[in-house]
């Protein structure tokens, strides 16, 4: 049986089909859909864990029981599981552990394009790469087999073009869920110096396995063209690109185990050639592993290092008929991201930028509160940032910038990594103000649950973090809730927070307007006659408010009638919905 799959969800089903029977995972664009793909499966229990450091380690404790185990995220979720992945390296595995790591080249929503290759490089770890769901479905089954015979964590890497593209994936029979038995042994998992001074050289003597195993391994494939005197070295996403230009008329090496890389057989390939070329995406990994052998390659010299690759492109750089392979341009103008209509940020944003306020942000949604023409926040880092940061800003600047400086950090990303820092706020003592957005869902991924919502992966209920106490918990004194939508209130409470001789918390709750059990109002209308043009109600920034024949208008079908524009009109213009 056959089924157009996602790369993502033919990852999924590769877990099932090869036993996997625990996956822990923080949603991460473009590596979301994997984790929620694979709970629909019963054979597999889910979680969305608070950050991938913590998935991992739950990973790692399912594979030390014998299960096999996954555990997703994005390039930059890497970053968080780090501290538990390269000690994984020593310890290896009892049940098959694959770590699913989706880049994003062309940061199609990421806030860098690292290349998570590296990871496997510096772990010492295999990693694998498909090339399209098909593989990604066959390569997930090998990670784990391959995981269990080299007493290792495997990395399966995909980008968003692999994640999100579509093809046809032949479907085939699970295996049982496989469960090794658990035996104790502190000198494998114990990793104290005098243990882990042992496993360095193990690590290294795995490492010239894999290495042996790269060389006749059927992950790496040789398509020699007859004739051809060009020869291609590449993986991933670039070997469709370059199967779409070239057909068979050039030899190709196709790399899906990227790491570690071969030696013999790039060097065989490259003896068959006149000219090597490597086509990959980001940095030159497999380009200095080639140079490293002594071999001329043409690779970032002639590609670039930033961005996404495309047909278009490898087209252009390597001088095919542009008539043939240049996808036209778009005339359609660029459409950016922008809070949508009722979004509950916005109302405070407005608030932020109204008083000048310099505002730390952080991973979310509201991210876009930068945008104009809120132009609301100052600084967007990582996971978590916008608290610690904002201790260390005040620090620095003194108590006149505590006056007029605050952190916003979401809900989901508060549970991630925003804890630790407001208890460094309490702790090492400034008068800080952080600012929980709580829209009440992981709302950028795509809205999954997460622990202060109530409900996990599957919508069962389950324990719900209360944020109020939490923060008391932390050291904080002055916690207080209030509603976004009710302008005058927001601003009542950022101005004596931040005037406070103490640290605060905001909660600016409620539910964002896309959830399902989110009513909206009747849409707001604007009376032309009562309009002066003052353009008030456009410095919010909703997408449901223009300016038509010199009139502010409203676009029903847009509106959710949240009223923050009602608030902003001194005019009385703006009326309908629930005031008729």
């Amino acid at each position: 049986m056959k089924k157009l799959m996602l790369g993502n969800e033919a990852v999924a089903r590769g877990m099932l089909e090869a036993g996997c029977s625990i996956v822990s995972s923080y949603p991460g664009t473009p590596s979301t859909e994997i984790t929620e793909y694979a709970a629909k499966y019963d054979e597999i229990y889910c979680e969305w864990a608070p950050n991938e450091k913590v998935a991992c380690e739950v990973a790692f404790g399912a594979s030390l029981a014998g299960a096999r185990s996954a555990c997703c995220m994005k390039h930059v979720g890497l970053n968080v599981a780090a501290d538990p992945l390269f000690t994984l390296s020593y310890t290896g595995v009892n049940g098959g552990l694959v770590l699913c790591v989706a880049d994003d080249p062309g940061m199609h929503s990421s806030q860098n394009e690292q290349d998570s290759r590296h990871y496997a490089k510096a772990a010492k770890l295999p990693m694998l790469e498909p090339s399209d769901a098909v593989e990604a479905k066959e390569f997930t089954k090998l990670a784990f087999a391959l995981s269990e015979e080299y007493d290792t964590p495997v990395i399966l890497r995909t980008c968003t073009r692999i994640a999100h593209s579509q093809c046809s994936v032949e479907l085939e029979e699970p295996i049982a869920a496989v469960k090794k038995e658990y035996v104790k042994n502190p000198q494998k998992y114990i990793m104290a110096p005098a243990n882990a001074i042992r496993k360095h050289p193990v690590v290294e003597e795995r490492t010239a396995k894999l290495v042996a195993l790269a060389e006749n391994t059927e992950l790496n494939k040789v398509e020699y063209a007859e004739g051809s005197s060009l020869g291609i070295i590449t993986s991933g996403t670039c070997y469709q690109y370059v199967k779409e230009l070239y057909g068979d008329s050039v030899s190709v090496l196709k790399l899906g185990l990227v790491n570690p890389l071969p030696t013999k057989l790039i060097l065989d390939f490259a003896s068959r050639v006149d000219r090597l070329v490597v086509i990959e995406e980001l940095d030159p990994v497999i380009e200095n592993h080639c140079k490293s052998l002594g071999l001329s390659v043409d690779g970032k010299n002639i590609f670039p290092i930033c961005g996404e690759f495309s047909q278009s492109l490898i087209a252009k750089v390597m001088g095919l008929e542009a008539k043939e392979y240049v996808i036209p341009e778009e005339s359609a103008p660029v459409r950016p991201p922008v809070m949508c209509a009722g979004c509950p940020h916005r109302g405070l944003f407005y608030v932020l930028a109204k008083k000048k306020i310099t505002v730390l942000g952080d991973i979310g949604c509201y991210t876009l509160g930068s945008a104009a023409p809120l132009n609301a926040i100052d600084s967007v880092l990582c996971m978590g940032a916008s608290v610690s940061g904002l201790h260390g800003f005040n620090k620095a600047s003194g108590a006149e910038a505590e006056k007029k400086t605050v952190a916003v950090i979401g809900d989901s990303t508060f549970m991630h990594s925003g804890m630790t820092g407001l208890a460094n706020i309490a702790y090492n003592g400034t008068n800080s103000t952080v600012i929980i957005v709580d829209n009440s869902i992981t709302g950028m991924t795509g809205h999954q649950q997460n622990p202060t919502t109530g409900y996990n992966i599957k919508g069962d209920p389950a324990t719900k973090i209360d944020l109020e106490a939490l923060c008391h918990a932390l050291g904080i004194n002055r916690v207080r809730v209030v509603d976004p939508y009710d302008l005058k209130a927001t601003e009542k409470a950022i101005v004596e927070e931040i005037a406070a001789d103490e640290p605060s918390v905001i909660i600016s709750r409620r539910p964002c307007a896309l959830l399902k059990y989110v009513k909206a109002k009747p849409a707001l209308t604007i009376e032309a006659d009562k309009c002066r043009t003052c353009k008030a109600c456009m410095k919010l920034g909703c997408p449901a408010i223009s300016i038509k024949n010199g009139k502010a208008v409203i676009d029903a079908t847009l509106c959710v009638g949240c009223g923050i524009c009602q608030q902003l009109c001194a005019f009385g213009a703006i009326g309908g919905g629930e005031n008729e």
